[in-house]
């Protein structure tokens, strides 16, 4: 699953830069060394399995008007190992109708025998089986329920907003612009909330499922579609059946009115064709492929890169409304949240391979091979995580795969600042918890590591190896140790216990003395010794010298160690870990010509970015050698160098301007990337000289929307003589940003007949656009009148209450913040505080309640 959908990039306009940037800073910012340590709770043991689930049969039909389930379960159970006469299934919620002992006769009548159960918590059905079975034994229970997961308690994370598990979206169709869905979403252990089951990950189960809907909509499930029968009633049954065993959190369905879009795979010596498929609002059929279409491609390549076969019968994705977090992997049919869906124009300025590709490979290291607890939840997170990295790799280059991983990496260090544990732990107060930038981020990191340590050879060897073992099982961390260890032939027990079994990361500060003949570097680990290991480290350390290079490898092992170099004369330019493998942080002064060498002669994205960040300010930009190696850096043929060097000279006016501003314009005009343009576009508008005009008039016809956006916003800032008709041209484009800078440009008037426009847009908008909207909305009001402020209340605090996206209802709050001097208010926005039952959300509200 991917914990939240990455690099936002929502800009907020009032009081804060962003609600998931709250407590992040970027690497570097601060001393880590007293970083706290959460390590706390108590022992969380892998699930003990008095029985094993064999088989889930399911016939379900649902109730939209009052959100319910009605379901018949038919569960095949053996004892796992002891005699058992007694059986424990998770069912949270239910209204139970009956359990019976299923007995198929010989002449092959089934017969029902009523089960006595007690089910006093509404969270486990304990039923009392007629007789003691052993582990030779299997036999089948029929349970009767109608689940209501819309009644229970609410719960959830700051990665899965809610944990009802099944969730009906506009169930009465009183919202025109939402379709109607049904959708399920299991991890960690929700279904249990729509199905009876062992609601656990270290067990293993085979299903079909039955879905009676209105003949109108579509189904999906795991699995294979089997048949489709329309009954008396003019309703239908799909029938789905999945014949390989998977975890039940795993299990889903989903109902609503989707576009199926069917691609396929060739076979292969080791599988059959296989089915790839894509179910999208019809508004999006036509971009299906276009969103979803390099899926066939990155299945060869994880086939190739992991060493086993796609084993699923098929592989289908779904977009739907409203979703509870990022994307989920079921298993044969992940689920994404609406923001995957785009149409050409959007897919622009980037596409979602990199969540695409993470819920892929999940059929491999989750799905296939299960972690057994969410305590050794890395071995499910950690993989996805790094497979982003290895499809960008792969499809884009090193460059952009490095790009992502220092993105992975500072957003471990980030939360570092608040907690570090260990990434396999067993202690916790809430298995949720397991769910952050640990898990994710520091997991992917640790096993670039791992590569680099060990090698491509090995290191895929070894995933291959474990696949293979662990295939259709599940397996703790050790399990992973001791194949690396099989497949290299070396104990990695250092490794593992490090980067595995222990919280933090190294904090390494270098310091540097060049001697005649010979350069002294002095390796310090300054993380507290106390909480985190002094680390082994396998490095790699570039000098160069008379412009060439060569490269060394060595082991820091101690808290404070020497490495001599001999050397022909003062290097050029020192690399400390030249191929930036360390899960940690790296203090190592440059010079100006030391940054300069680096850019000009390192291959590396990490090395050339670091050399125009550490040299972005303004007052470096006096230096013609470093004003030329980042007017250079603008041509570069990365185009995130390309962008960051063009941002670095927003607002300057210093010498050859003629010449720096030349080459922005050409890059906001005829860069092949649409970030590069319009990151121009904003460059060019921080001049304020009104020169480029007629540039941003001409780009309101880029092909980007974030080009148009940046454009529109610029132009309109001057105030131009046609601009009432430029912002009429693109206020009904269907783009928030777009609208949102024609809301921006109206928000700077009083003219209160504005107001219908803005609610109108907020009622049609995604949730990924609204929470800036807000902002602008909130602009707007405070230059209305009392009149028209208090005729919003209303609309803010339903909002504020009630809206499915945690950050449209935190915008909305804020926007009320805004209108505290009106009688009511303040107690509103209180109650709305005490009344949020989100953590993320409530724990937003703590930090900025006197906002």
């Amino acid at each position: 699953m991917l914990k939240i959908i990455r690099n936002i990039g929502f800009v907020l306009l009032i009081f804060i830069s962003s609600p998931w940037a709250l407590g992040q800073n970027r690497a570097g910012d601060a001393d880590k060394k007293n970083a706290p340590l959460t390590v706390n709770g108590p022992y969380n043991a892998t699930r003990t399995l008095p029985h094993d689930l064999l088989h889930t049969k399911l016939d379900l039909s649902f109730d939209w008007v009052r959100q319910w389930v009605h379901g018949i379960a038919r569960l095949r159970f053996k004892p796992h190992f002891y005699p058992q006469n007694t059986l424990d299934v998770d069912a949270k919620g239910f209204e139970i109708k009956g359990v019976f002992l299923l007995d198929t006769l010989k002449t092959g009548e089934t017969v029902f025998d009523t089960l006595n159960y007690t089910y006093n918590d509404r969270q486990k059905i304990h039923v009392l089986l007629p007789r003691t079975y052993t582990r030779a034994d299997t036999f089948d229970i029929q349970i009767v329920y109608t689940a209501k997961p819309n009644e229970r308690p609410l719960g959830g994370s700051a990665a899965i907003s809610q944990d009802k598990g099944l969730y009906f979206i506009n169930h009465d169709g009183a919202e025109p612009n939402k379709p109607r869905q049904i959708w399920t979403q299991g991890e960690t252990e929700a279904n249990s909330c729509w199905f009876p089951t062992i609601d656990t990950p270290n067990e293993k189960m085979t299903q079909e499922i039955y879905l009676t809907v209105e003949n109108k909509y579509r189904t999906l499930s795991n699995g294979k579609l089997i048949s489709s029968t329309v009954n008396q009633d003019s309703s239908r049954t799909d029938y789905w059946r999945q014949t390989l065993p998977h975890s039940p959190y795993l299990a889903m369905i989903a109902v609503g009115d989707f576009a199926y879009v069917k691609d396929s795979l060739a076979a292969t010596p080791e599988r059959g064709p296989l089915e790839v498929s894509y179910y999208v609002e019809p508004a999006y059929e036509k971009d299906a492929r276009a969103i979803f279409g390099r899926t066939p491609a990155m299945i060869e390549f994880f086939e190739k890169k992991f060493g086993v076969p796609y084993v699923w019968e098929k592989y289908s994705q779904i977009a739907v409304r409203d979703f509870v977090t990022g994307a989920m992997e079921n298993t044969t049919a992940t689920v994404h949240g609406e923001t995957v869906q785009m149409d050409g124009r959007q897919l622009v300025d980037g596409n979602s391979d990199d969540v695409i590709s993470h819920e892929l490979s999940h059929h491999w290291f989750g799905n296939l091979t299960t972690a057994e607890s969410w305590a050794n939840l890395p071995l499910n997170e950690a993989f996805a995580t790094y497979a982003e990295y290895l499809w960008r790799e792969h499809n884009e280059g090193t460059y952009s795969a490095d790009m992502h991983g220092l993105d992975d990496l500072n957003q471990y260090i980030a939360e570092s600042e608040t907690k570090q544990e260990p990434l396999i732990r067993y202690r916790y107060t809430d298995r949720e918890q397991m769910f952050d930038s640990h898990s994710y981020a520091k997991g992917g990191r640790v096993l670039h590591l791992l590569r680099r340590t060990i090698g491509d050879d090995a290191f895929f060897e070894s995933l291959t190896l474990y696949l293979k073992r662990h295939r259709f099982k599940t397996a703790e961390i050790s399990d992973l140790r001791e194949v690396f260890e099989e497949v290299t032939g070396e104990d990695l027990n250092w490794f593992f216990d490090q980067w595995f079994l222990k919280p933090g990361h190294p904090v390494i500060k270098i310091e540097k003395e060049y001697r005649q003949g010979g350069v002294q570097l002095t390796v310090i680990q300054q993380q507290d010794s106390t909480k985190t290991p002094i680390y082994r480290l396998p490095v790699k350390v570039d000098l160069w010298v008379k412009g060439q290079k060569k490269s060394y490898d060595v082991v820091v092992d101690k808290a404070k160690q020497v490495l001599n170099f001999t050397v022909e004369q003062r290097p050029d330019l020192i690399v400390f870990d030249a191929d930036h493998r360390i899960v940690g942080t790296v203090e190592q002064e440059k010079n100006k010509p030391e940054l300069l060498f680096q850019f000009y002669h390192t291959d590396n994205y990490r090395d050339k970015y670091e050399s125009i960040t550490r040299l972005e300010d303004k007052s470096n930009l006096i230096d013609s050698t470093v004003r030329h190696m980042m007017m250079d850096a603008m041509q570069d043929k990365f185009w995130k160098i390309r962008q960051v060097a063009v941002g670095n000279f927003a607002e300057y006016d210093g010498q050859e301007f003629a010449e720096v501003e030349r080459i922005v314009q050409s890059k906001a005009r005829n860069d092949e990337r649409s970030l590069v343009r319009q990151e121009g576009i904003n460059t060019l508008a921080s001049y304020a000289d009104n020169v480029n005009d007629p540039l941003f008039r001409e780009a309101l016809n880029d092909t980007s929307y974030a080009v148009v956006s940046s454009a529109l916003d610029s132009y309109l800032l001057s105030k131009p003589g046609d601009a009432n008709e430029i912002a009429a041209r693109f206020e009904n484009v269907p783009n928030g940003d777009i609208v949102t800078a024609v809301a921006n440009y109206y928000a700077n008037s009083t003219d209160t007949s504005r107001y219908t426009w803005f609610i109108n847009k907020m009622s049609t908008m995604k949730s990924q656009d609204l929470y800036n909207f807000l902002q602008v909305f909130g602009k707007y009001l405070i230059r209305s009148g009392s009149d028209t402020q208090r005729q919003a209340i209303p609309m803010l605090e339903v909002m504020a209450r009630t809206s499915p996206a945690y950050f449209v209802r935190f915008g909305a709050y804020q926007v009320l913040g805004l209108l505290q001097d009106i009688e009511g208010v303040k107690s509103m926005r209180k109650d709305i505080r005490l009344s949020e039952r989100d953590p993320k959300l409530k724990e937003m509200y703590e930090q900025f309640k006197d906002f």
